[in-house]
């Protein structure tokens, strides 16, 4: 059975579209048997959505207002994920930060990821805020949601070195080149390491059909 994935995205979704693009690679997909279930996000604009139409891959929104009932918001977010049933939600540019409801049903089954290298630099301006403080080496780093800002368990990062005459946007621009690359191969370890997990005793994940 493949690994299922929820994506969510409040944007653009470039990250949702480097696993779209692993996912419809032949060599990566036969590899790891990742399938993207469902694309979500919190406002009917996010270009994500169209990319997740485009795939073939259903969509759905949960906005949250100004002003509406954000644990109201977390409960409906948390039923129309589980509705997938996935194994992994990914949030890939998500701009909500999810709560207890969510937690409690998708804890430790949430990644995310940063343009830092955290702990250093959490929040909304990794970039500008690296750039500011006059660091030499910056990053990305791909992590697991808990209930604080970029605070929880990582699991991979990558080194970008900042450049004499670079902006926020040069150096944002080839931050997202390693959190495009971390974010595929976090997501195919963790597939590799279920499988792993429910295959019988002397099986490898090698050793299990894809489908």
């Amino acid at each position: 059975m493949a690994y299922s994935v929820v994506v969510l995205v409040s944007g653009s979704g470039t990250l949702l579209q480097s696993l779209l693009d692993a996912c419809a690679d032949p060599a990566w997909a036969a590899a790891h048997d990742v399938r993207v279930v469902a694309v979500g996000a919190d406002r009917e604009s996010a270009y994500g959505l169209q990319r997740g139409r485009a795939a073939g891959i259903p969509t759905f929104v949960v906005p949250l207002r100004r002003g509406d009932d954000r644990a109201a918001w977390d409960r409906t977010l948390t039923d129309t994920v589980a509705g997938y049933a996935p194994d992994l939600v990914v949030s890939a540019g998500f701009m909500k930060l999810v709560g207890p409801a969510f937690l409690e049903r998708f804890g430790g089954r949430m990644i995310n990821t940063h343009p830092a290298l955290l702990p250093s630099f959490p929040g909304t301006h990794g970039p500008r805020d690296a750039l500011a403080y006059g660091v030499k080496v910056t990053g990305a780093s791909v992590f697991f949601v808990d209930e604080g800002v970029d605070t929880g368990a990582i699991i991979a990062q990558a080194a970008v070195p900042v450049l004499p005459d670079d902006t926020v946007e040069t150096l944002h621009e080839r931050i997202k080149v390693e959190e495009r690359r971390l974010l595929i191969e976090a997501v195919a370890a963790l597939a590799d390491t279920a499988r792993a997990e429910t295959a019988p005793e002397g099986v490898t994940p090698a050793d299990i059909p894809r489908g």
